[in-house]
């Protein structure tokens, strides 16, 4: 795609900078993990359910504490591994597309659609305002990154056709 026209070159770079900063934003989150092995995750769990004034009673004041109490080391470990994992596939996708290379768009096709089903569903089955954001952001990016390579083809084609 060197041939780019200036609106795709921004939208994808755009669309970069946001996988990036999901990169960046897990990156540091596993980070973050790895701090809580000293400190003892449990500790750190009742901690931030105090902190916000969060009702202990409550549904997700209780998911956080049970899930704090059954991290070992080797389970945060293993978290920020992912996190690690994840965060690379973000940067190189970010890579390609300020790139604007054709691969990283189709992996980008790929990685934003395989999640549109689950958020859906779980917007379904649990409405609330993040998810559908979630939803619209992901399925936007998805069908802009499909309307970008679904107009690189079309042109190309043109471009066969003047050349035979």
């Amino acid at each position: 795609m060197a041939g780019a026209s200036r609106p795709t070159a921004f939208g994808l770079r755009f669309v970069a900078l946001f996988e990036a900063g999901k990169g960046l934003l897990v990156l540091l989150v596993g980070l973050e993990l790895l701090s809580l092995i000293h400190q003892g995750v449990q500790n750190v769990g009742e901690e931030i359910v105090e902190r916000f004034h969060l009702n202990f009673a409550r549904h997700h004041p209780r998911i956080l504490l049970y899930a704090t109490t059954h991290l070992d080391n080797s389970n945060v470990r293993l978290l920020a591994l992912a996190a690690l994992a994840y965060s690379t596939v973000r940067f190189i996708e970010a890579y390609g597309l300020w790139r604007l290379r054709a691969w990283a768009e189709w992996f980008a096709i790929l990685s934003g659609g395989v999640y549109l089903p689950f958020e859906l569903y779980e917007l379904v089955r649990h409405p609330t305002v993040i998810k559908a954001g979630v939803l619209v952001v992901n399925a936007a990016i998805v069908a802009y990154l499909v309307y970008v390579r679904w107009n690189e083809r079309r042109n190309h084609a043109d471009d066969f056709r003047r050349v035979e």
